[in-house]
């Protein structure tokens, strides 16, 4: 096996190298002008820690694999083309309009909460750029109103008089059928053929969305057609880039749904957070190799800090309506909550509430941090573990970068120590605290609300500053025991390494399983058969297109199901493909009340109130080979104290002050060395950062355990 897998982040580029039996991890900073920059230097390192060539890598790798926030970044900083919306007459005002509380959508809950301050997102699409055409269909497909083509030509004209560079076309109902979304397709390139108009996109609702709900598949088509000209240049730049220096194979770009498909099988909504959500997948196959039970996942890198949760058995999460930078959309998507603490964070005084606030603002990569000397001035997290003496100055990414203290102190002092009258430590001590609690306050949320009991699950610290925040953040939530799994710096990369193909094809019906009215169960097996066979159709198609044999194929069926019309609807994972008796129903029926109960509490079950099928889904996927984690952690047997440190430094504590501690290279630790802290364990690519009250096992490839050894304290 021999792969390569990317992770563009908003600081750095993380490279993850699989050469048969030797993995290499190295990374970049982040070049936001030419991602292609970045990826050769992160690359160049890695091939250099193995002796190799960059045209012996690019000839003999089978695969290229790239998670990467373009799309993001695009929609931050509202860069792509202008869009225009052509929608069924009487309908202009949907996206507009939005929903009740759409000016709330991803915004903090204390922003939420402030309704005299609200106000909704600037628009993608300004209301001049939406058109209406006159057809109409039905709820159930039927044509109630035929397409008006005149009146369609008119807007379309209309629209590119207005600038339009890319259309959307989102008719109501078209997801049961979309007939008339095809025939408007049809006519804006009769009207204007490409080689008048040029490639402007033609983004129809129905093939990126296929449920319905008007709003929120209208927003998907037109961030998709939004984010196009950027992910389309940004990641064909990539590709081009991987042609020149030999490698002849299909790029292939991770989704956030989970999976990875080629370039020219990925929609640009496809590829939205698709670094954290690698990052949740290599977490869900090291839990069920390793028998972790659940896991709650946590990235810290430079920017942000992602939270991802997977319960007992290995089964993530996904959301199925999720927000998107402000808007709404209904792709499947693993879910995450990303909050804005990274170790690029900036610190600053609240002066109304006399305390220190740490993000969402970042100084990423460019200029960075005070203590980088690349002309940021602002305090942030790295700064403070700087002063504190969790980080070298001298010795951070390995040495390759140097960072400046006296740079840190200033700028703490001037941003946090002058307005609260500290020193600079105890102002970095501050900062700290202030993260770590953010961090740990977003965890026992994303639990809580689901049921979950912090103490019950391990968690998972990765990315460059995980293992450094991690007992902090466990101390203020309670929990007893933090792995740093293997490559933990660069730990999305690693799950993009491991990921399946997979396409996911969903159709919106509404089907009641049982009808409480009159006490029958559903018995049109056939119309349900169809529609299985017809998503795994078009899912197996996806997956011949790109070179895989129909024999390698495999399907997932899911269904969204829901008691009555409760608004609590349950994805659940059918174990049998075609319905064929009521045995097979009864099935399906007995797995969504387990997992209903499980959810929301044995007892709450209510098949009184009819259960009902909203959403048939079908995970289409190609198996690949995959890394192996079984064997991270030291056997008990294995166990032993660590050697004395070479080292000793002074590091400062909240609660206990300074204290001389012991720094210890992490190559010099053979697994199953124990270190009790407070200590310092220095690899290339991260810092572990053993608080007091802890103790760190090391494991295999950068892996380590933290364990509680003292009484539990929220400080």
């Amino acid at each position: 096996m021999r792969r390569v897998a990317v992770d563009i982040g908003g600081t750095f580029t993380d490279c993850f190298l699989v050469w048969d039996d030797r993995y290499v991890a190295a990374k970049a900073l982040t070049t936001h002008q030419n991602l292609a920059l970045g990826f050769n230097e992160s690359l160049r390192q890695a091939y250099d820690l193995l002796g190799l060539t960059l045209e012996q890598v690019m000839a003999e790798v089978d695969s290229v694999r790239y998670a990467t926030t373009l799309g993001t970044n695009a929609l931050i900083e509202r860069r792509g083309p202008k869009v225009g919306l052509i929608t069924t007459a009487g309908f202009e005002s949907t996206v507009p309009l939005s929903r009740g509380r759409g000016y709330g959508e991803g915004l903090p809950e204390r922003l939420k909460k402030d309704l005299p301050m609200a106000e909704r997102p600037d628009p993608i699409v300004p209301i001049p750029m939406i058109v209406g055409v006159r057809e109409r269909i039905g709820e159930s497909g039927a044509v109630l109103m035929s397409l008006d083509e005149e009146d369609v030509s008119a807007q379309i004209r209309a629209l590119v008089d207005r600038g339009a560079q890319a259309f959307v076309v989102a008719l109501v109902n078209s997801v049961v059928n979309p007939v008339h979304e095809k025939r408007v397709e049809e006519l804006i390139r009769e009207e204007y053929p490409e080689h008048m108009l040029g490639a402007a996109p033609i983004i129809l609702s129905h093939l990126v969305v296929g449920r319905k709900g008007e709003y929120a598949r209208t927003s998907s088509a037109i961030l998709d057609a939004f984010l196009h000209q950027a992910m389309y240049l940004g990641l064909s730049s990539l590709e081009l880039n991987l042609r020149e220096h030999g490698h002849r194979r299909p790029m292939q770009v991770v989704h956030n749904s989970g999976g990875m498909a080629q370039l020219n099988s990925s929609d640009a909504l496809q590829t939205i957070h698709s670094g954290p959500v690698a990052g949740v997948h290599a977490s869900e196959h090291l839990a069920t190799e390793a028998g972790l039970g659940g896991v709650v996942c946590t990235d810290m890198g430079g920017t942000s800090f992602d939270i991802g949760l997977i319960v007992e058995g290995g089964v993530k999460f996904y959301d199925f309506n999720p927000v998107i930078e402000r808007w709404m959309v209904n792709i499947p998507m693993v879910h995450l909550v990303t909050l804005g603490a990274g170790g690029g964070s900036i610190a600053r005084y609240d002066r109304l509430r006399r305390t220190v606030l740490v993000g969402p603002e970042s100084a990423g990569s460019d200029p960075g941090p005070a203590c980088l000397s690349r002309g940021g001035r602002e305090a942030t997290v790295t700064d403070a573990d700087l002063v504190l003496g969790y980080v070298r100055a001298d010795r951070y990414a390995n040495g390759a970068i140097q960072l400046s203290e006296r740079r840190a102190r200033a700028a703490i002092t001037r941003a946090i120590g002058e307005p609260m009258g500290l020193d600079a430590i105890d102002a970095a001590l501050a900062i700290r605290s202030r993260v770590d609690h953010d961090m740990a306050n977003g965890i026992a949320q994303e639990l809580r609300v689901r049921g979950y009991e912090p103490r019950h699950f391990t968690m998972l610290a990765y990315g460059g500053n995980g293992a450094l925040h991690c007992c902090g953040i466990a101390n203020a939530i309670g929990i007893d025991r933090v792995l740093v799994p293997p490559f933990s710096s660069v730990f999305s990369a690693v799950g993009a390494s491991n990921m399946d193909q997979l396409h996911i094809h969903e159709r919106s019906l509404y089907l009641s399983f049982y009808d409480s009215n009159t006490r029958r169960l559903y018995d049109d097996f056939q119309s349900f058969n169809a529609v299985v066979e017809e998503l795994e159709a078009r899912g197996r198609d996806d997956l011949l297109r790109q070179g895989y044999a129909a024999a390698d194929v495999e399907h997932r069926l899911e269904l969204d199901m829901r008691y009555g019309n409760q608004l609590a609807q349950t994805a659940v994972v059918a174990s049998v493909h075609r319905l064929r008796s009521a045995a097979d129903l009864l099935a399906i029926i007995e797995a969504f009340s387990r997992d209903y109960g499980q959810r929301y509490g044995e007892g709450s079950q209510a098949p009184e109130a009819g259960i009902r099928v909203n959403t048939i889904r079908v995970a289409s996927y190609v198996k690949t080979q995959k890394l192996r984690f079984s064997n991270v952690l030291p056997r008990r047997e294995d166990l032993k104290a660590a050697p004395p440190a070479r080292e000793h430094f002074d590091c400062w504590f909240s609660g206990h002050g300074a204290i001389r501690t012991p720094f210890y290279r992490h190559e010099e630790l053979q697994p199953g060395s124990m270190v009790a802290g407070a200590a310092v364990v220095v690899s290339s690519s991260t810092t572990f950062l053993v608080e007091p009250g802890w103790r760190l096992t090391i494991g295999e490839h950068g892996c380590g355990l933290f364990e509680r050894i003292g009484e539990h304290r929220v400080p």
